[in-house]
C-alpha cells in the first residue's frame, strides 16, 4: 500500500466509513487504522474532502477539467498572438513569404513547425519542400529585366507579349511572378477621363468596324533641347491601332495635312472617315474638300471633347510616355529618325492590350525552332 496514491472516490469513502464507525462508537484512532491510513493522512484527507458526497465530488472534477481548458486555452491564444506579432506586417499571400515568415517565427518564439504552419496558414508538406525552379529560369529571369530595362514603360503583360514574340512559350503568370520577385514595377498615374453620353444612352462616338474604316489624326508639340518647339502630326488606323504616319516639323499647316494624307491615301486607299478634332488645320476648306474629293468624309469630333477622339489621343500619351519625356532631341534632324524608329516599333514590335498583347502590324513570322534566344537579340 505504500506509494500507491489513492483516488478521489476511494478517499471519500473511506471519509464516510469512519463517520459510519465513529457513529457506532469506535474510537477516531481505531477506525483510522481500519480504513489503513494514519492519522496524519486521514486529517489530511478530511481537510480536502470532508463533508463532500460522490456527486459533489464528480462535478469538482469537472469544474478541475474545465478550468484545465481554459487555461490551456488562453495559453493557445497568448502563444498565437505571439507568433502572429511576430510574424512579417501585411498579408503572406505567397507559400515562399509564408515559408520565410515560420522560419522567423520559431527562430525567435522556438515554437514547433506544426503550430507555426496551423497559425499562419501555411501547409506543413509546402514548408518542408523548397520549391524548385525550372531550367530555364535564370535566363527567362534575364530576359525579363533586360526588357524592361530596355522598354522601362511596360508592364509585365507586354513583357510577355515581347517574349512570346521572340520565341518564348511562357504564361503571363508565370512573368507575373517573376516581374514581382524582381521588384519591376512601372510607376504611372493616369486621370480619369468621362465620356459624352446623350439623353438616350448612347455614346457619341463613331466606332470602327474593319481596317481602312475610321483614321483618325492629331497634333503633339514637343521642344528640341535648344528650346525650340516642333510639332507631330500622327495618323493611325482605329481598328488596326497601326500608326500610319508621324510627320515632324518645326512648323505643320494645312497644307501639310494634305501632304501626309496625299501619301497614304496612294499607299492604302482612302478611308471611309477621317476623324480628327476642331483645330484650324483640320477644319480648313483645302482639307475638307480634297478629302471629300477622293471619296472620304470627314468625322469632327464635338470642341472641348477630346474623349470622342480616344485612339489617337491614346497613341499620343503612349508616344508621350514612352519615348518623348525619355529623349532629349539636340535637332530636328535627330528627333525625326528616333520617332520613325518608335513608330516602326511600336507597329511591328510592341504589344498592344487591345489586340491580346500582339503588335499592331506584326513582322512576317520566323518558326520557333529558327527563332534566335533574348541573349542573341
Amino acid at each position: 500500500m505504500a506509494g500507491k496514491r489513492e483516488k478521489p472516490e476511494d478517499i471519500v469513502t473511506k471519509l464516510r466509513q469512519v463517520e459510519v464507525l465513529q457513529a457506532q462508537g469506535a474510537k477516531i484512532v481505531d477506525a483510522v487504522r481500519q480504513i489503513g491510513v494514519t492519522q496524519q493522512t486521514y486529517y489530511r484527507w478530511r481537510r480536502e474532502y470532508g463533508g463532500m458526497s460522490r456527486d459533489q465530488l464528480k462535478r469538482l472534477k469537472e469544474l478541475e477539467t474545465e478550468n484545465a481548458r481554459l487555461r490551456r486555452a488562453v495559453s493557445d491564444l497568448t502563444l498565437d498572438k505571439l507568433i502572429l506579432s511576430e510574424a512579417a506586417p501585411g498579408k503572406l499571400l505567397s507559400p515562399s513569404r509564408r515559408r520565410r515568415c515560420i522560419d522567423h517565427v520559431r527562430d525567435v518564439t522556438g515554437v514547433s513547425e506544426r503550430r507555426a504552419c496551423q497559425v499562419l496558414g501555411q501547409h506543413r508538406s509546402t514548408q518542408r519542400k523548397l520549391p524548385v525552379g525550372r531550367a530555364d529560369e535564370a535566363r527567362l529571369t534575364a530576359d525579363i529585366i533586360e526588357l524592361a530595362r530596355q522598354y522601362g514603360r511596360y508592364g509585365y503583360r507586354q513583357i510577355a507579349g515581347l517574349l512570346n514574340d521572340s520565341g518564348w512559350q511562357v504564361n503571363v503568370k508565370r512573368v507575373e511572378r517573376i516581374w514581382r520577385r524582381e521588384g519591376l514595377k512601372v510607376p504611372r498615374k493616369q486621370r480619369k477621363r468621362g465620356r459624352l453620353w446623350l439623353a438616350d444612352g448612347s455614346c457619341v462616338r463613331l466606332r470602327p468596324e474593319r481596317a481602312n474604316h475610321v483614321w483618325s489624326y492629331d497634333f503633339v508639340q514637343d521642344r528640341t533641347a535648344d528650346g525650340r518647339a516642333y510639332r507631330m502630326l500622327n495618323v493611325i488606323d482605329e481598328f488596326t491601332r497601326e500608326v500610319l504616319a508621324i510627320r515632324v516639323a518645326r512648323s505643320l499647316n494645312s497644307t501639310d495635312v494634305v501632304d501626309v494624307l496625299t501619301d497614304l491615301f496612294i499607299l492604302r486607299g482612302p478611308p471611309a472617315f477621317v476623324r480628327s478634332d476642331n483645330g484650324p488645320e483640320f477644319i480648313a476648306g483645302k482639307v475638307r474638300d480634297w478629302i471629300a474629293a477622293v471619296g472620304a468624309r470627314t468625322a469632327y469630333i464635338k470642341p472641348g471633347s477630346p474623349w470622342e477622339n480616344g485612339y489617337v489621343e491614346s497613341f499620343n500619351a503612349r508616344l508621350r510616355d514612352e519615348l518623348l519625356d525619355g529623349e532629349v532631341f539636340h535637332s530636328l534632324r535627330e528627333a525625326q529618325i528616333l520617332i520613325e524608329q518608335w513608330r516602326r516599333h511600336y507597329n511591328t514590335k510592341r504589344p498592344h492590350s487591345a489586340l491580346g498583347y500582339k503588335p499592331p502590324a506584326p513582322e512576317s513570322i520566323v518558326p520557333v525552332d529558327r527563332m534566335p534566344t533574348m541573349h542573341k537579340l
